[in-house]
């Protein structure tokens, strides 16, 4: 708890937003699944993502605890954070980007598509991306949706050969952010 806490004023100080440009969430959700069929269902959500999007200038950052990430089955759980993940020694990954001729005044309830280019940082390693997000404004509250694929061993994340084809060899993300001006 005391990391999220950290980690949460961290997020809320990267910027040095002003309280008009911001919106924000502490339950943003990712989820992740590395399913092949015939095989167990490799698939994992964190409801407890802090983001934040600067309104006045576009900027966009998003950090989930790893350890945050839940499986259906609590073995899964276990490999995952000290196998794959090392998550005592690499506890968070984080997403920092920035959409280019951001304007919140044009957002709706009708999703528009746009593009956020960024870097995502896993297990210390960071690697740039562009992610197609969906933006809409319902009830006062931005919305973020979007979905991209990783590649584990882009992050030295290392399948051992004994489970390596029961793990998809691209990972599909998933994420949701209803984000409240603050």
């Amino acid at each position: 708890m005391r990391l999220l806490i950290i980690a949460s004023i961290v997020l809320f100080n990267t910027f040095g937003l002003t309280a008009q440009g911001k919106f924000s969430t502490k339950t943003g959700n990712i989820t992740f699944e590395a399913s092949v069929p015939s095989f167990e269902e490799v698939k994992a959500v964190n409801g407890d993502v802090g983001a934040i999007l600067n309104t006045d200038t576009g900027e966009f950052v998003a950090l989930a605890l790893i350890k945050g990430f839940r499986f259906k089955v609590a073995l899964m759980e276990e490999h995952f954070n000290e196998n794959y993940m090392e998550s005592t020694e690499h506890p968070k990954a984080v997403f920092k980007g920035k959409m280019d001729n951001f304007n919140p005044d044009v957002l709706t309830e009708k999703v528009i598509r746009v593009q956020l280019p960024g870097t995502i940082t896993i297990r210390g390693i960071s690697q740039s991306r562009v992610i197609p997000v969906g933006l809409s404004k319902v009830d006062g509250k931005i919305k973020i949706t979007g979905s991209f694929m990783l590649n584990p061993e882009d992050f030295d994340i290392k399948i051992p050969s004994i489970v390596r084809n029961k793990i998809a060899e691209s990972v599909d993300v998933f994420v949701e952010f209803n984000l409240r001006g603050e």
